[in-house]
């Protein structure tokens, strides 16, 4: 079982380096483009597309107003990003390498829907069902 998106495992994090495009715009992560579907400001898209530290982001986005409609899109807004990252290079390869290995998005900051919050062990996990949902979907394209 992959625990946590730590050590060798690193570059299974949304923070990792890899070009996604959302609504026309190139973001240098999964992360980058996540936090700018968050608002329908222009120069908040332009922020997450030049800020090059994913974190900066991430903790700038707790200060934004939040689209109303974001509940009910940004589980297929994640998932759009994770499928454009996983069908790249070096991510592919390594993501099918993962053979049928549960991935859990361990963490201890307490997320309990995207992961599984590390000290209580608790949690929905739905971004490492996303990614092997999408390995899954890899692996079937490989044997047609």
């Amino acid at each position: 079982m992959i625990k946590e998106f730590k050590g060798e495992f690193r570059w299974l994090s949304n923070f990792s380096e890899v070009p996604v495009i959302l609504g026309g715009v190139k973001y240098p992560s999964v992360e980058h483009a996540y936090q700018s579907a968050k608002s329908e400001v222009e120069s908040w898209k332009e922020f997450c597309a030049e800020t090059p530290e994913a974190g900066k982001v991430k903790n700038a986005s707790k200060g934004i107003i939040v689209i109303s409609t974001w509940k009910r899109m940004n589980l297929g807004i994640m998932k759009e990003l994770l499928i454009q990252k996983y069908n790249q290079e070096p991510y592919k390869s390594k993501l099918i390498a993962t053979g049928k290995e549960e991935i859990q998005e361990g963490n201890s900051w307490g997320d309990d829907f995207w992961g599984i919050n590390l000290k209580t062990g608790i949690g929905m996990n739905v971004l490492g069902q996303l990614i092997m949902g999408i390995r899954d979907d890899l692996i079937e394209k490989r044997k047609s």
